[in-house]
């Protein structure tokens, strides 16, 4: 097959779009490119329709070390493994932005694998990976209302000269797909998906951005996207092929009919209790399970329970969009009543519940030294992570049963988000030497459980006594619209119903200064400009009416960490003396884990965590790092204790681990023949650094004041009264 390349300018480089090269077999394979980036999107689908009651479509994001010139770390395991909570991420990140745009009845499984095949570790292949799969879709034969394309934005107060940069009215500088060394100086990094009209999805971690530099970065990007969108149609002219016809509805208008005349009563009972429960399709199925019976199985189950939902879903969006009315009788932009407590479990270092409604998160704190931060293997390499948050959303959580084990993708996703929310507020390592990690246990579900842990997040860190900067809360914004009126409401605070019957579910956390994160998930192709700073601005209200909530429960952090808690101090010491705290053979570190019962952590950068759930034990290790790379002085006076005595003199030590020698001529103003005569193992006292040699050996002298100053004593006069030494026989001849 011929290789065909499109190309587009995207922030100063090249991105360029490739047919024709690899996987031939695939309904549609585009290789993507971007610096040295380099990622290969597939997309099939099935030749059989499913009878599934949604659209059959899986998104496989593959990380493969090869990429980055890696090899697994372990000993024994070499391929990789699961995927990694990033490798997820990035595909629900894909998943999100191209699910909307299936038509409704189409059928077909389709799996969409994207593989890194190069990484450069300046271009991230996540925002690359989605390109290249909007570019396969819109090529192959599965019909798709796209493309779409997305970019990722940073925002920075540096050089507008900088590739990608463009300045904002405030004079910050919008950053296109920033280079990684770029986004450690940016102040967020936020992912925008769109068509050249709507926004199709969003994913950002913030530092208290104000909403209108948010709005900034998406008016950027959708420019950015429309120029890429360009280059896929292009590819689309010279290589799509002609989509598959879509399949008409069912009419099932006599099922309705018949539906609405004999079952008026069970389906309005079976309706209210839909609304009390996210996932109350039990009496639905039952109903459906009696109509179906009662049809003599002339339609399917499959087929019924669609005409149910959709008669659901209409009802629920006739009542907020015509009468006002949600389904428990609040107003659009009220939200649910908010109960929360602190200091629930007590030997947990710091809990918290926080509920909305039916919506409950118990989130749990934990501490720990930083030798448990969590180790990442990417293709860039490794990193370590501090701050860790894990979502936990159990069956009972919604009335049911089912699977219990590994995390989900959504619970991963959740998770990830929850954590994203808070990241900005955690304190630095160096103010708080500790690795944190959150766990959110949901305890009954019904709309924004992620919002919900955002919450209970802050309040464990605050009930563990974790220096946060300011409290975060979180909200989620729903829409329901109404295509002939072409008019919509935005809902805040969804409940899980209202998420089902929406159109979008626009996740928003933030401190009283600004954003600190963002998601937003489409079921519809899209929404405007307008539409994203409307919602916006509903989140902002809202969360500073929790955070006034938070507010009255816990005040701020508490003074002092949980007793059950590791104290953790860290200690900066200058590089060279790592090699004497650790010594030959690490013998120096031992014995100062064994003597004092505290846990070391020594970094390459010369910081020393030190650790123990006692806290006389981490001041004793502290007192002895410092005394080992203290750099003795001379005239420096110390209260040292005699360690070992020689003939000559005795060993004393000054500071943990370092000794300096006292002569005997330095013990006393008067001759001293031994040590012993002054001093004895194990006694205090009082010494003077008399100099410190080129060998780096410290000299003392207990002699202080007008004592120092005198001439040293000489040795008493040798007696003749004792017969001389003979040396043996004769002396010898030559």
């Amino acid at each position: 097959m011929k290789i065909i390349k499109k190309t587009v300018d995207v922030a100063g480089r090249t991105l360029s779009l490739e047919v024709g090269r690899f996987a031939q077999q695939a309904s549609a394979a585009v290789v993507a490119q971007y610096g040295e980036t380099i990622v290969l999107a597939t997309v099939t689908a099935s030749s059989r329709e499913t009878t599934l009651d949604y659209f059959p479509l899986s998104v496989e994001y593959i990380e493969r070390l090869y990429a980055g010139g890696r090899i697994k770390g372990s000993r024994w395991v070499k391929r990789e493994g699961r995927p990694s909570d990033d490798a997820v991420l990035s595909g629900r990140l894909i998943d999100r932005s191209i699910r909307p745009l299936f038509p409704k009845n189409y059928k077909h499984d389709v799996q969409v694998i994207i593989t890194t095949l190069s990484v450069d570790g300046e271009n991230d292949p996540d925002v690359l990976s989605l390109v290249a799969t909007s570019a396969a879709i819109a090529i192959s034969p599965i019909p798709w209302n796209g493309p779409v394309s997305a970019v990722r934005v940073g925002y920075t107060n540096g050089d507008p000269s900088a590739d990608g940069g463009n300045e904002n009215k405030k004079g910050g500088i919008f950053l296109i797909n920033p280079r990684a060394t770029e986004q450690e100086l940016s102040d967020f990094d936020f992912v925008i998906s769109s068509n050249k009209e709507n926004v199709m999805m969003l994913e950002g971690g913030f530092c208290e951005t104000p909403e209108d530099v948010v709005m900034g970065a998406v008016v950027q990007a959708k420019e950015e996207n429309a120029n890429i969108i360009t280059c896929i149609e292009e590819l689309v002219k010279a290589v799509g092929k002609t989509k598959a016809p879509v399949p008409p509805e069912k009419d099932l208008k006599e099922l309705e009919e018949k539906i609405i005349h004999d079952y008026k009563k069970e389906v309005e009972a079976a309706f209210q209790k839909k609304t009390e429960k996210e996932y109350g399709d039990t009496e639905l199925s039952s109903l459906a399970q009696i109509i179906a019976v009662a049809c003599e199985q002339k339609y399917t189950i499959p087929d019924i329970m669609g005409i149910l939902d959709g008669m659901f879903k209409k009802k629920l969006r006739e009542d907020i969009l015509k009468k006002g009315k949600r389904v428990d009788g609040r107003k659009a932009d009220e939200i649910r009543p908010i109960t929360m407590e602190v200091g629930i479990l007590p030997r947990t270092h710091g809990s918290a519940m926080f509920a909305r409604g039916q919506t409950q998160v118990l989130t749990i704190a934990t501490l720990a030294s930083p030798e448990l931060n969590q180790l990442i293997e990417s293709p860039t390499g490794e990193e370590s992570k501090r701050y860790i948050h894990h979502y936990s959303m159990p069956p009972y959580s919604v009335g049911e049963t089912g699977r219990v084990g590994t995390p989900s993708r959504r619970e991963i996703g959740h998770g990830a988000l929850a954590e994203r929310a808070l990241l900005s507020v955690i304190p630095s390592e160096e103010e708080f030497p500790y690795t944190i990690r959150l766990v959110s246990e949901v305890m009954s579900s019904n709309g924004s459980t992620s919002m919900a842990s955002a919450c209970g997040s802050t309040l464990a860190l605050m009930d563990a006594g974790v220096p946060i900067k300011e409290p975060v809360a979180g909200i989620s914004i729903g829409l329901m619209t109404d295509k002939k009126s072409d008019t919509y409401v935005l809902l805040t605070d969804i409940m899980g119903v209202e998420d089902f019957g929406g159109d979008m579910d626009f996740k928003v956390a933030g401190t009283k200064n600004g954003i600190t994160a963002i998601q937003l998930d489409m079921k519809i192709n899209g929404i405007t400009d307008e539409m994203v700073r409307e919602t916006l601005e509903k989140a902002r209200i809202a969360r500073l009416f929790i955070l006034d909530k938070l507010h009255t429960v816990i005040g701020s952090s508490r003074g002092q960490l949980s007793q059950y808690a590791p104290k953790v101090q860290m200690v900066k010491i200058p590089v060279e003396k790592i090699g004497e705290v650790i010594g030959p053979g690490g013998k120096m570190i031992r014995q100062i884990q064994t003597v004092t019962g505290a846990v070391l952590d020594v970094k390459d950068d010369g910081s020393v965590f030190i650790s123990s759930i006692k806290e006389e034990a981490v001041k004793h290790a502290v007192s002895w790092i410092e005394g080992l790379t203290h750099e003795v002085k001379p005239q420096e006076e110390y209260e040292g204790e005699v360690k070992r005595m020689l003939p000559f003199g005795a060993f004393v030590e000054i500071l943990p681990g370092k000794e300096g020698l006292v002569h005997v001529s330095q013990m006393s103003t008067g001759f001293v023949n031994t040590p012993s005569e002054v001093v004895s193992l194990g006694q205090k006292v009082k010494v003077r650094v008399m100099e410190i040699d080129d060998q780096g050996r410290v000299n003392l002298s207990m002699l202080f004041g007008e004592d120092a100053k005198k001439p040293v004593p000489s040795r008493e006069p040798r007696t003749f009264d004792r017969p001389r030494r003979t040396f043996g026989g004769p002396r010898r001849r030559f």
